[in-house]
């Protein structure tokens, strides 16, 4: 039994699982090493996401025989020059939205109260009871006003924090910009044979699958936020830019984001003429038609093959354990843990071949 593929699998998570519970253990005397981890992980992150986002352009260069530090200079004068028109163009109108969102937010606040005592008037007819959760609300808004009142001193070590990541960030992207092909081949330079194989394979497949969800997701949301700009400034809904705005950094959460990005837009449709909701409504249900019948199935294609059903219980699981940020990494992450059991899988049947043979030398999947 004890040479059964499953016997050792089982055995070799035990293992792990072990090892992890004496880390946690005796975390003290890792704690350097988490910081220096934690410290590096996020410009590394956003480093990384610029990568996926910006390697077509390099790699279009390149074909048209541009070299590396010119396709890399390119890039960066492209980032510059779209930043540059940003703050030009969209950052004056969501100012001006953002100052007139301020000036009429006691009206906005009238407005909902006025909502509020509508439901209100009809508790006695809902399942529910609707002052117990409107009193829970207006008691987690207090309570956040206060811790950020008090925690003072931790968001200004935070915002220096976010300083400090904001110059190590161009570092990691113009590295990974430069050196990109060389990372796996390093990686996997100490190991030999079927295991080197079976490894670069794997670090190939996830560079895959990280490249088809970064870069599809973007396109996607992007495409979706000019969609609902102009159905918005169509039917005349007001803060039309800053709500598709929010709507881009919402639907990089899948099939949860559209509706909480719709949330919003439909409060204040309501607010500006009920009338609108059905208007705001029905661009939302245009625009997820789209991008779930044409968009996604072009740009994404298949290569995540992941069911719906398993993405909401993820993006659902992952916003429990880890908030907002969680469930931003949710389905990379589980497509990147997808991944590594569908290559060990491919391996199940020699896996003990797999990590101690020496013959065979691994390259990228053709």
């Amino acid at each position: 039994m004890t040479k059964k593929v499953w016997f050792q699998t089982g055995i070799a998570i035990i293992i792990t699982l072990l090892i992890i519970m004496l880390v946690i253990r005796v975390q003290v005397i890792f704690e350097p090493v988490f910081t220096i981890v934690t410290t590096i992980f996020v410009p590394l992150l956003l480093g990384g996401l610029l990568y996926y986002i910006t390697e077509p352009i390099q790699r279009f260069l390149e074909k048209r025989r541009a070299g590396r530090l010119t396709s890399i200079l390119a890039v960066f004068v492209i980032i510059l020059l779209v930043l540059t028109m940003l703050s030009m163009i969209i950052v004056p109108m969501v100012t001006e939205q953002v100052q007139n969102l301020i000036s009429r937010a006691p009206l906005i606040q009238n407005e909902i109260q006025d909502v509020f005592n509508m439901i209100l008037s009809y508790r006695d007819r809902l399942p529910i009871n609707p002052e117990q959760y409107i009193q829970d609300a207006l008691n987690r808004g207090s309570q956040m006003l206060s811790n950020l009142a008090s925690n003072a001193f931790t968001i200004l070590t935070s915002t220096v924090s976010v300083l400090i990541t904001l110059v190590l960030v161009p570092f990691f992207f113009f590295f990974m910009l430069k050196d990109h092909e060389k990372l796996i081949p390093s990686m996997v330079s100490p190991f030999r044979g079927t295991l080197k194989q079976f490894l670069t394979e794997l670090f190939y497949d996830i560079d895959h699958t990280l490249r088809a969800f970064i870069q599809g997701q973007m396109l996607v949301s992007f495409i979706l936020c000019i969609i609902l700009y102009i159905g918005y400034v169509i039917v005349g809904l007001d803060y039309a830019l800053l709500l598709a705005i929010f709507a881009l950094f919402m639907n990089l959460i899948p099939f949860i984001g559209p509706w909480i990005a719709f949330l919003p837009a439909a409060l204040l449709a309501v607010i500006q003429d009920p009338f609108l909701l059905v208007w705001v409504s029905l661009i939302t249900l245009i625009a997820q038609q789209i991008e779930s019948n044409l968009i996604t199935p072009n740009v994404m294609g298949q290569t995540l093959k992941l069911h719906p059903l398993t993405v909401i219980t993820v993006v659902l699981a992952a916003g429990n354990i880890a908030g907002f940020i969680g469930m931003l990494i949710a389905i990379p992450t589980y497509a990147v843990v997808k991944t590594i059991i569908q290559n060990m899988w491919r391996y199940r049947s020699n896996l003990k071949e797999t990590m101690f043979t020496t013959t065979g030398e691994g390259g990228p999947p053709q």
